[in-house]
């Protein structure tokens, strides 16, 4: 059984995202490597929005493929180059996720692994 926290102890998310998930007894769980915004055909979009997009589709591939889904998504870790990406990032995965939200983190970093790419994000997910 999946359950979201978000103590009353504590300042509410100010995002679409849960303080704490907890998975009982997980029967599968899916670990995703950081996903870079390279499309298939090797191109990177210039923009965060538009990267994050590339992203995440990624990672439904991913949960795809293993026969799981975004609501199976228990946590996303996210990394952007600049803190001024955070509102365009915020924006796809906001509408990107499932109820109820996974718990997520957001780290600015100076670089990625390409340098073309300004958001990567990584992900857990169980049933």
């Amino acid at each position: 059984m999946r359950r979201s926290f978000s103590p009353g102890a504590i300042r509410p998310p100010f995002g679409r995202y849960s303080h704490a998930v907890s998975l009982d007894a997980p029967q599968k769980l899916l670990v995703i490597s950081g996903q870079l915004a390279v499309r298939p055909d090797g191109s990177v979009p210039e923009d965060v929005g538009e990267q994050t997009a590339v992203v995440l589709a990624a990672i439904d591939a991913c949960l795809a493929e293993a026969g799981m889904e975004r609501s199976d998504v228990l946590r996303l870790s996210a990394y952007i180059t600049e803190p001024e990406h955070r509102e365009a990032y915020m924006r796809v995965r906001d509408a990107w996720v499932a109820d109820p939200p996974p718990d997520s983190t957001l780290l600015v970093v100076k670089a990625l692994a390409l340098p073309a790419c300004k958001v990567e994000i990584e992900a857990i997910a169980g049933r």
